[in-house]
């Protein structure tokens, strides 16, 4: 679902075959892991507000948060894959891609 293969470097989410267009089983298994990783965030939004209504600082919840996803991507992926993700990590981080405008909430 993240794009991994076991042992190996992140793949493309998406395979487009020789004509350069979708195929509707690839459309419906994106759709599908779209709708999967939507309805993991949400699980992960509830975790993080029951938390911090328990009085747990926001910082420490983040920590264990990403603690335990890499925990779980290198039992799933192996090390090089996790560490391929992590080193691309910052880039997203500095191009915005994990920026929310809480102006709006």
């Amino acid at each position: 679902m993240l794009g991994f293969r076991h042992g190996r470097e992140p793949t493309n989410r998406l395979r487009v075959d020789a004509t350069m267009h979708f195929s509707p089983a690839t459309a419906a298994r994106a759709a599908e892991a779209d709708d999967q990783r939507h309805a993991a965030m949400s699980y992960v939004s509830e975790a993080f507000a029951e938390a911090r209504l328990d009085g747990l600082d926001v910082d420490c919840i983040a920590q264990a948060a990403i603690f335990a996803s890499f925990v779980e991507m290198v039992a799933t992926y192996g090390e090089e894959a996790t560490a391929v993700f992590a080193d691309r990590l910052a880039e997203r981080v500095r191009g915005g891609e994990f920026t929310v405008d809480r102006s709006s909430h």
